[in-house]
């Protein structure tokens, strides 16, 4: 059994990784803004490292948090792109920054990027932007991580549940079910550096 830490894990995808994890007798600790069994802002890097104090150490650490916004490029004000650069980059920064010193040898941290770094979509900018810088910090740390721990995303796509509700097409698009036995495998298997693609 592992110590896991879902941050985000009171979203669709979040709440998905906690209940398989939970069904494969994992301890989990489900970690939201608002909800979940503790509450913390990953912007707030005080309080990021007073929750890792308190919880003690951890073998893998989670996140599937990070907001975006779609609109035209053209359209788009600040508030588009501070949320990517405060939440989707910063906040998982501060997470890998602050939560890597309180994970076990060879534990991990799977963090969260975006499917459009290689599939662009209109109206993604701010949000492609985000999902690039997480994906080359990613590449970039796992070069020096000791004590075997590593560190990985998941590029992810939108997942079937949302795109029915947009009324989308969801033929290629793969379940929160499955979406979070990507983020298990990723989390609690060998490689580092990747970022690596759920499939339906």
């Amino acid at each position: 059994m592992k110590k896991i830490v879902v941050i985000g894990g009171t979203g669709l995808v979040g709440s998905g990784i906690v209940t398989q994890l939970r069904a494969d007798d994992h301890e989990v600790i489900s970690v939201g803004r608002s909800g979940g069994d503790r509450q913390v802002d990953m912007t707030d890097t005080k309080a990021l490292s007073e929750f890792f104090s308190e919880i003690g150490p951890v073998d893998a650490i989670i996140s599937a948090a990070g907001d975006g916004t779609f609109g035209p490029f053209d359209a788009e004000d600040d508030t588009a792109y501070n949320m990517a650069l405060d939440s989707k980059i910063r906040g998982q920064v501060n997470l890998a920054r602050i939560g890597h010193r309180h994970l076990t040898p060879g534990g991990s941290l799977t963090l969260t990027s975006g499917a459009v770094t290689r599939h662009p979509m209109a109206q993604t900018a701010a949000i492609a932007l985000g999902a690039g810088a997480i994906e080359a910090f990613v590449a970039t740390v796992a070069l020096e991580l000791e004590e075997g721990k590593r560190i990985n995303a998941v590029s992810l796509p939108m997942v079937k549940e949302s795109a029915q509700a947009f009324g989308l097409d969801d033929s290629a698009c793969p379940s929160v079910a499955q979406v979070a036995l990507h983020y298990r495998d990723l989390a609690l298997g060998e490689v580092s550096g990747q970022a690596t693609v759920p499939q339906t």
